[in-house]
């Protein structure tokens, strides 16, 4: 157990500072170019009311954390709004780039979120505490570095419901309200107004992204993009001792896995740049996100993203198999075959099939599920999806389902769809 439940008096680790090519000089508010780094210092604008909204104690209790009672929090929550910035904390920004809808955007990094470093939580593993929403830093590319609590509120909800839901993610600890308000364009029609500030405080091992490989090889800084590959394997994959290969193929496969975690349970991010994709496989950076309710394989719930749907729901993994080739590409200048790292790339296809058989099964009520199995699993899909039935109310519903005619009966309950089925299309059911 850590030796203190108590955030101020924790020992911190500073490791993505200290041991990668680092930033310490500058203004940390400028936004700016800062070639061959991997991050740089970044210090949060304090807010005038900090207070907790919420508090996740489950991640509280993964991390060895207690809440102090209300007379006691004020200083809990101007550590987790900014304000105050624990002793052996050297609070940073990182830098990355990425392929946003496909297309290279260049540097990127942290532009509302500042990583205060590392805590060691009650199971001796070290976690990264970052803030999201505490003012500008120097990747903030003009904007404020502030967030809204519509947003923050449903970040920290899904973070802490994924979790439940067994799928890897981030984690939230708390939600806090600044008294600061923010100005958004909600329906972006050119009418601002002030909305109520917030913070979200985010957990979780590590938060380099595909992202914060790519900007290294796009930029030709091939030392910094080692130490990032050496750094990130001996943290996480020390058992590889240094196999680049090994580590991106595991990287496809935990991707693998998590795409089919989203695509059994109807999830869908919204969002998928490579720089929104964790190296560690988790669930990161929730923005306009959304659960399926008609099943609809063409649904994003981006409003950004409605012409072309990139990032709809059925095409989740193959967006995801694409984010891994740009990464790929980028440990090219590590002196990396491309024979391998193609040969690597292609156990992300039989990595996501067994995750997704096997979840699907699960959901079904079924031990597993064979290829011969497959046919008729698309026939239901394809009628979920001629229906416009409700994901998640025809799953949990079928096991009452003892004939076709109840099997009818009770999609005819679900489905979104106006019209009833045509001859043709019941004769198909």
């Amino acid at each position: 157990m850590p030796a203190s439940t108590d955030l101020l008096q924790r020992p911190w680790r500073n490791d993505f500072v200290e041991r990668l090519p680092h930033l310490a000089e500058g203004a940390p508010h400028l936004p700016r170019d800062t070639p061959g780094v991997c991050s740089s210092a970044a210090s949060p604008e304090p807010v005038p009311e900090p207070r907790i909204l919420s508090w996740s104690a489950d991640c509280a209790a993964q991390l060895g954390l207690q809440r102090p009672q209300a007379e006691n929090e004020s200083e809990l929550a101007a550590l987790l709004c900014g304000n105050l910035i624990a002793p052996g904390s050297r609070p940073y920004a990182m830098r990355y780039g990425g392929h946003q809808f496909g297309h290279w955007a260049g540097q990127l990094g942290d532009g509302r979120v500042i990583n205060l470093g590392q805590i060691e939580d009650a199971s001796g593993h070290w976690q990264c505490l970052q803030l999201k929403g505490v003012g500008r830093t120097p990747y903030s590319r003009g904007a404020d570095g502030r967030a809204v609590l519509r947003s923050s509120l449903r970040e920290y909800v899904l973070s802490e419901a994924m979790a439940a839901l067994d799928v890897p993610t981030t984690r939230a600890l708390a939600l806090l309200g600044t008294g600061m308000p923010v100005e958004r364009d909600l329906l972006y029609d050119g009418h601002p107004r002030l909305e109520p500030g917030a913070v979200v405080a985010r957990v979780a091992p590590s938060f380099v992204s595909l992202g914060n490989f790519e900007i290294h090889a796009a930029m030709g800084e091939t030392q910094a993009l080692r130490q990032l590959v050496d750094h990130c394997m001996q943290e996480h994959w020390p058992e590889l001792e240094g196999d680049i290969i090994g580590w991106y193929a595991d990287v496809c496969r935990r991707t693998a896995a998590l795409m089919a975690r989203w695509m059994v349970l109807g999830f869908v991010h919204g969002v998928m740049n490579t720089d929104n994709l964790s190296v560690l496989g988790l669930s990161i950076d929730y923005g306009p996100f959304g659960w399926l309710e008609p099943f609809e394989p063409d649904w994003t719930p981006n409003t950004t993203d409605a012409q072309g749907r990139r990032y709809a729901y059925g095409r989740q993994p193959q967006i995801a198999q694409w984010n891994l080739g740009c990464f790929g590409a980028a440990l090219l200048p590590l002196g990396c075959e491309r024979d391998a790292l193609e040969g690597a790339l292609r156990s992300y296809h039989a990595a996501y099939n067994s995750h997704f058989r096997a979840g699907m099964a699960a959901r079904l009520g079924l031990a597993s599920l064979e290829e011969e199995d497959l046919p008729w699993l698309q026939d239901w899909l394809g009628l979920l999806q001629l229906l416009k039935a409700d994901y998640s109310l025809s799953f949990r519903r079928l096991a009452d389902c003892q004939s076709p005619a109840a099997l009818l009966e009770m999609l005819d309950s679900t489905r979104y769809r106006q019209e009833g089925l045509s001859e043709a299309e019941t004769s198909r059911a």
